[in-house]
């Protein structure tokens, strides 16, 4: 059986001096399709500098120079496909995207979502590059706002990549949202100690550091505790950034640790009391005679049980 090749080379010669036809054509869809990545790429970095100059809208300017890069590059692909496909219109791909809609939107429901929840958040602007937030477990320096996720640096030096959805869903403590901050900490004296006088070391121990003066710091008495005293040392430092966080409270806890035990303020461990009483007819249930705590007085409270006796009486 004899094949006829003829139409079979016939065909791809068809093929071949189509393609060569169209060739430049699609050097010329290639060409202006760069040409306009390269000018979406130029007004992205034009918007992000304008926006550097304003404080109050960077992150405005951040989402805006992306959306205009985006538009950009879209229109450009439209036009690179008019120029290298023959009879395609943009209607076509207007049409076919609107049919695959709900497929996309079903497949890519947590990408769009972040990506709906990063438009937000640039709009909104609950914190920027550069602020030191805390949300659930994660704390850092913001690195970089996308419209799919946050970028956050770690106080060791990690990197944490959170979806734009969960920032915008959860609560987010922002340390450096403000000038200044407040700190405080808990400081335990005896109860033989004078706590005015205490509280009085305590302040001067913090002006000593470097403490604003205003607002002025406090000292509160907020615990009766089981060995001591509890008082509260509270005051504020600027910037409220996370070094002089640990820099401000390892200062303080010096100077009052320094302060107190100069000045003969009892700084006691925790300790356990353990007494003994004589629960006897005579005295069970008369409950002012029931001291849990020293005896007010012999007349008052009976006499305790001593091992002694009870090892003699046998």
């Amino acid at each position: 059986m004899n094949f006829d090749l003829s139409e079979v080379t016939a065909t791809v010669q068809a093929m071949i001096n189509g393609f060569l036809e169209r060739l430049p054509y699609l050097a010329i869809a290639l060409i202006v399709f760069v040409v306009f990545l390269f000018v979406g790429k130029g007004v992205r970095a034009a918007v992000r500098s304008l926006a550097q100059r304003s404080s109050s809208h960077r992150n405005l300017g951040l989402v805006l120079g992306r959306l205009a890069q985006s538009a950009i590059i879209f229109v450009g692909l439209l036009i690179a496909l008019v120029i290298a496909i023959p009879g395609f219109t943009p209607g076509e791909l207007v049409g076919l995207l609107g049919l695959s809609g709900v497929a996309i939107g079903f497949a890519f429901r947590d990408i769009l979502q972040n990506f709906l929840a990063g438009i937000l958040l640039l709009l909104a602007e609950p914190f920027r590059v550069g602020d030191q937030i805390v949300i659930n477990d994660f704390e850092g320096t913001v690195e970089e706002i996308q419209t799919r996720a946050t970028f956050i640096k770690t106080y060791d030096g990690r990197r944490v990549v959170i979806p734009n959805s969960n920032l915008f869903t959860s609560s987010v403590t922002v340390n450096t949202a403000y000038e200044i901050r407040r700190l405080e900490y808990d400081v335990g004296i005896g109860y033989g100690d004078d706590v005015a006088r205490a509280k009085s070391l305590m302040l001067e121990a913090v002006r000593e550091t470097d403490a604003l003066d205003d607002p002025a710091p406090e000292a509160l008495v907020v615990d009766l505790a089981g060995s001591s005293v509890n008082v509260r040392i509270r005051w504020w430092i600027k910037p409220p950034r996370r070094a002089e966080v640990v820099a401000s409270i390892d200062s303080v806890l010096a100077a009052v640790r320094d302060k107190l035990s100069a000045n003969g303020i009892d700084l006691p461990f925790p300790t356990r009391q353990i007494l003994f009483h004589d629960q006897t007819e005579e005295t069970d249930g008369d409950r002012a005679r029931q001291r849990e705590g020293w005896p007010k007085g012999r007349a008052d409270a009976p006499r305790p049980a001593r091992i002694v006796d009870a090892l003699r009486a046998l």
